[in-house]
């Protein structure tokens, strides 16, 4: 094996962690499907601006009306004073210590639409700020905390397309109104039907109550507020005339509060964006890239005077994108989280260039998938809180202080899972047969797994393409492990996390060679021992939909495929999604119309000649970004050659497909029965006497 980051840059820290331990003795019952609705994930941890206080956003769900809950809970960093600061009732975000650290602002959608409100840390006495029309965004309190500003969309009025249309008479019934598009972005996955027409825009409102003002202006989209003292800020924008076709070249802009005037700090070709401004207000950080139209294209950290003047870009030695950005209490540097092999990790770097890692294992806040997630704040006597992610637990509360240790604060599932018996996961390093490259992945084994034994095993693809995996708590994964498979889920090339020349070796190429990845991944499980090679299936989402199409179409391997929301014609997908303005444009050399060949070389539909595999998919029937038609397609195409297929459409979804329980634990269920329909390769399972899958 040869040599690769363990950590970045070398500078590992070992964080002993003390919480109740994930340990799985005498518990006897595997996860069941119900226990999702049982589950609880922590996400946003606020450190308060002494240190001493965290307060995070508690995420459930409801059984009864199949959705999610929302609570602010609070608890001290030694753990102790754990309690509820709202009960669920309403759904809560974005909590904001004031900077003396007296209040807490947080969107709250009380008893009527979301608004920003203030509680009183000192009484728990809380009271609406606000009275919008629209849901508030990406609150900031100013430095003297007498303000709070946040963005909100303006929907714009537009006159009737057409007066030549005569009225209908009264009581007659025409149906709906016909609706006219112009716009170049006219629809967005997660959004059903034609965008409203209009911007989001920064207002400030007072932090006591009031009026709030809107200080923005023009058909351009703003966000990123942050303060510069309490009479200027700094947000983000794409003002450009042709920003609908040119939506990464985005710029910082300060902002006179009492008049709006702006004022351009940055001037370069490519995204500028999430501005954090030092303690003595005299610098701004902020993330960007020169654009190159690539791919995969990490964001870096840059540091630069309050005017604009002297940039300077930090971690040059750092091959990883960067984000989450906040300056030390001090103004003696800046903290930073970034994705390495698997894992999200916090970072320092003094304005000198000085570089360690302060925190590692955030995540666990992705339920269904194994994605890489993770949140930090950072307080008093540089304390940071983050959400910190197990193999088998969902995100809890962690609080850590650099060169010491860390502390995890909350067990939000332990009265569950403690008494679940869940697969264990393996971190797996193998060669690609394509160039011998190094491809990280994980192994799920299942409950009470023995290694004598011989199990069919799920090859699980993320999608993206370009993100990634991590050793963190899936519930889908731990459901397949429950039914008895075993999984395998890896990062092949164009992941992240691996950096930016790792990430682009399926620029203008995928699917390609990740292909190659994926099945050196199941030979490498297969050289084990336990797992049957003639039971072996494959399933993904998204850009994993399109690698399963793609695989079912290069072998004949794997006796079932579930194809989740895929793109199986790149042509009509460059035209149809609600990213193809930028589609064409940074996974293609050009439009379709002009690279034909290349769009058809690359979509799974030029290999459904060779489709033997019996395929399900399963796509959201309000899918803008992977669309249905795909999905029908290659229904259509698979019927037409009498392979053995079925098309499930999730009603009322869009890409998200599991973003309810129950559609979670729908598409599961649905997996495992195609699968133990046709439970070896190249044959179905006989009729009522389905074999289990061991």
């Amino acid at each position: 094996m040869t040599a690769r980051f363990s950590t970045v840059l070398g500078l590992a820290t070992a964080l002993a962690l003390s919480a109740p331990a994930a340990s799985q003795e005498g518990a006897t019952t595997p996860l069941q499907p119900m226990d999702i609705f049982d589950l609880e994930v922590a996400a946003d941890p606020r450190i308060s601006p002494d240190g001493e206080q965290v307060v995070y956003l508690r995420r459930g769900f409801d059984v009864m009306s199949d959705g999610s809950t929302t609570s602010l809970w609070m608890v001290r960093s030694d753990g102790s004073y754990h309690r509820a600061l709202t009960d669920g009732t309403f759904s809560v975000g974005s909590p904001r210590w004031s900077p003396s650290g007296d209040r807490l602002a947080y969107v709250s959608s009380g008893d009527d639409d979301p608004d920003i409100w203030v509680r009183w840390m000192d009484t728990g006495e809380a009271f609406k700020v606000t009275d919008l029309p629209e849901s508030p965004g990406q609150p900031v309190w100013s430095r003297d905390g007498r303000w709070i500003a946040f963005t909100m969309f303006v929907p714009e009025e537009r006159q009737a397309f057409t007066s030549k249309m005569p009225s209908a008479p009264q009581g007659a019934d025409w149906g709906p109104p016909i609706q006219v598009v112009e716009d170049v972005q006219y629809k967005s996955d997660g959004r059903p039907g034609i965008i409203e027409p209009g911007h989001r825009h920064v207002f400030v409102v007072p932090a006591e109550g009031g009026a709030a003002r809107q200080i923005t202006e023009g058909a351009f989209d703003h966000g990123s507020p942050a303060w510069i003292g309490s009479e200027h800020l700094v947000v983000s924008a794409n003002r450009r005339d042709d920003a609908d076709y040119v939506r990464s070249d985005t710029e910082l802009y300060e902002v006179e509060v009492a008049t709006g005037s702006m004022r351009a700090l940055t001037d370069r070709f490519g995204p500028d964006g999430d501005p954090v401004v030092s303690p003595d207000a005299r610098q701004i950080a902020y993330t960007g890239h020169e654009e190159e139209y690539l791919g995969y294209q990490p964001s870096l950290l840059y540091v630069m005077n309050r005017d604009g003047s002297g940039v300077r870009r930090l971690l040059q030695d750092l091959d990883r994108g960067v984000g989450s950005v906040v300056w030390a209490p001090d103004g003696g540097g800046l903290y930073f989280s970034y994705g390495d092999e698997g894992a999200t990790r916090v970072g320092f770097t003094t304005l000198d260039g000085d570089v360690r890692e302060v925190a590692s294992g955030l995540g666990g806040m992705s339920l269904g998938r194994p994605y890489a997630s993770g949140a930090f704040s950072v307080g008093g006597g540089d304390r940071i809180a983050f959400t910190h992610g197990q193999p088998q637990r969902p995100a809890d509360v962690a609080v850590a202080t650099p060169g010491g240790e860390a502390r995890i604060l909350t067990d939000l599932n332990g009265d569950l899972l403690a008494h679940r018996r869940l697969g264990e996961v393996e971190e797996i390093w193998y060669e690609s047969s394509y160039d011998g490259r190094e491809i990280q992945g994980w192994i799920v084994t299942p409950p009470d797994f023995d290694p004598s034994g011989s199990y069919p095993l799920i090859l699980e693809i993320h999608g993206g393409p370009f993100s990634m995996y991590a050793p963190v708590y899936s519930s889908e994964v731990q459901l397949y492990a429950a039914a008895g498979y075993v999984v395998l889920y890896t990062n092949p090339r164009g992941s992240t996390g691996y950096g930016k020349d790792f990430g682009n070796l399926i620029h203008h190429a995928y699917p390609s060679q990740d292909y190659d990845d994926l099945i050196s991944g199941v030979d490498a499980v297969l050289e084990r021992g336990y797992v049957d090679p003639e039971r072996l299936f494959v399933t993904g989402g998204s850009g994993g939909g399109v690698l399963s199409s793609w695989i079912v179409g290069m072998t004949d391997r794997f006796s079932a495929a579930v194809v989740q929301k895929p793109v199986i014609n790149w042509y009509s997908w460059a035209l149809y999604a609600d990213m193809y303005v930028t589609g064409s444009q940074y996974w293609f050399p050009g439009p379709p119309w002009e690279h034909e060949e290349h769009y058809m070389d690359r979509s799974p539909i030029s290999l459904v000649g060779n489709v033997t595999t019996p395929t399900m998919l399963i796509t959201g029937e309000q899918d803008y970004r992977t669309p249905m038609p795909d999905s029908e397609q290659y229904y259509g195409a698979l019927k037409l050659r009498k392979i053995p297929s079925a098309l499930v459409r999730v009603p009322d979804a869009g890409h998200g497909i599991a973003s309810r329980p129950s559609n979670l634990l729908a598409k599961v269920a649905h997996i495992l029965e195609w699968f133990e329909r046709y439970p070896r390769r190249g044959e179905a399972a006989v009729e009522d006497d389905i074999s289990p899958p061991r």
